[in-house]
Parts: C-alpha cells; sequence; structure tokens
C-alpha cells in the first residue's frame, strides 16, 4: 500500500510498555502509520492543535498517570471540530462504552491488547475513509447522449469534436455527424471541465481534436476535426478576447514555434 493511502494514526498512552506494543500492532497492519505516540494529555492537545486534518485516527486511553486530564477530555474537546480524526478508546476500563459511543467514538479495544482487534478495527477505519472519499468525488458524466431524429446517439468524449449553441439550440459535432443535445453550452462546459476549451460564448471544442490555429483573416479560427488522411473537419470562430490566451494553451507543451 502507497504511504499516501495509509491511515495516519496518533496514539495517546501513558504506559511505555503499552505504547510502544500498540503503536507497533499498528505499523504491523500495513494499512496504517504512527505519525505520533504520546504519553501525556498536554502533549497529545499540543500536536493534535497543530495540524488536526493531518490525523486520521487517534487511540486513547482512558486514565492518564500524572495528567490533570483523562482520554475522555481529549475526545471531547476535538470530536466535534470540522475535520476532527476518528477517535478509538483504547483502555482496560470496560464501563466508559455507552458514554465514549454517545460522544461520537467509532470503536473500543480492550486491553491487553489483541493483533486480530487492532487489525479489525483499522480495516473498519480505512473502508469507510475509502467509502467516503469515493462517495465525495464528483460523478462526471462518462458520456454525451444526443438525438438524431427519435434515435438516442451515444458519443465518448474522444469523438466529440466540438460543441455549438446557436439559435436556442445546442449541437455537438463530431466524425459520426451533427446532434443535437438537450442541454446548454455551460452545462456541458461544467460537466466536462478541461476536456473542452472555450474558445466563442456560443463555442466548446476538443483540444485533442484541433487540427489548426487560422490567423490569415479578419477572424480567427480553429480548424478541429479528424486527424485520418481525407478526414472532414469543421472551422469554429475564435473570440478575440479569447484568442491571446487560447494559442498559449496549445502552445504549451508543444515545440517547434517561438512562443511570441
Amino acid at each position: 500500500m502507497r504511504p499516501e493511502e495509509k491511515l495516519r494514526v496518533v496514539v495517546l498512552e501513558d504506559e511505555w510498555v503499552a505504547r510502544n506494543f500498540l503503536v507497533e500492532m499498528i505499523e504491523a497492519t500495513g494499512i496504517a502509520s504512527v505519525i505520533g505516540a504520546m504519553e501525556t494529555f498536554d502533549e497529545a492537545v499540543a500536536f493534535m492543535s497543530k495540524a488536526p486534518s493531518s490525523i486520521d485516527v487517534v487511540f486513547v486511553d482512558i486514565n492518564l498517570v500524572g495528567s490533570a486530564h483523562n482520554g475522555l477530555e481529549l475526545i471531547q474537546q476535538f470530536v466535534k471540530r470540522p475535520g476532527a480524526p476518528a477517535f478509538v478508546l483504547a483502555t482496560a476500563l470496560r464501563e466508559h462504552a455507552l458514554e465514549a459511543f454517545e460522544m461520537g467514538v467509532v470503536d473500543y479495544v480492550l486491553k491487553p491488547f489483541d493483533e486480530r482487534r487492532v487489525l479489525k478495527c483499522l480495516e473498519k477505519l480505512h473502508a469507510a475513509r475509502r467509502n467516503s472519499a469515493y462517495a465525495s468525488e464528483p460523478s462526471r458524466p462518462l458520456r454525451i447522449i444526443a438525438r438524431n431524429k427519435r434515435n438516442l446517439v451515444f458519443l465518448t468524449l474522444g469523438e466529440v469534436w466540438a460543441v455549438e449553441a446557436s439559435e436556442g439550440m445546442t449541437q455537438v459535432h463530431s466524425g459520426r455527424g451533427t446532434f443535437d443535445i438537450d442541454i446548454s453550452l455551460d452545462t456541458i462546459a461544467t460537466s466536462f471541465g478541461r476536456e473542452f476549451l472555450r474558445v466563442h460564448r456560443n463555442w466548446l471544442v476538443s483540444e485533442e481534436h484541433v487540427l489548426e490555429l487560422e490567423r490569415d483573416s479578419g477572424e480567427s479560427a480553429l480548424l478541429v476535426g479528424s486527424r485520418t488522411p481525407g478526414g472532414s473537419s469543421l472551422r469554429v470562430p475564435i473570440a478575440r478576447d479569447r484568442l491571446s490566451s487560447l494559442r498559449a494553451r496549445l502552445m504549451h507543451e508543444g515545440v517547434g514555434m517561438r512562443r511570441r
């Protein structure tokens, strides 16, 4: 597993032997890395206050010898904050389970620590983080669905040359023909981000299918279309205020011409 995919764990445990044993078990799972192991309440508060968003899980003991505060107080202090890590009670005390879960603790690992129990806890948390990240990713359409009379036409992004807004209609141009779609140019731009270049208020073009930049006439234009010999193409006008940035974008990562 890549380092960036592992859970980042903090351990608060006042007993040196128990702390080291728990750290070793967490590291041995292969799905988590311990980024901090503390003995006292104050050390944990200071560490977590510096970069709370960099911590995924905190294993917390309840009784902390020599401290005026206990582990439950640490949880209370951080659990409701935005971006708070998941808290796991790691303790010999069974009687605090109900209180802990009401506070928002996600798991309760009892001493003496057991490798399988620690692994099960971390697997659950790792799966929850992965599912949360997947669910939070914006769902991007995989294709454009167009109309050809009564038929539906399914176009992959790689097939689309350009999208045009004209007279209240939106049309998609491709090597398979020109078809109507029922959504606006702005919706296409929002849905597919950098897949298309906005070259005119009425036109989006696929950078992949740009063949030429025409600058001979009074109006600059792009030639987009098929790269196969004898393939068809389409001439798309470029708005004057977009020409400079468009040229720079098309010249980027290319060789052969000076960037003037």
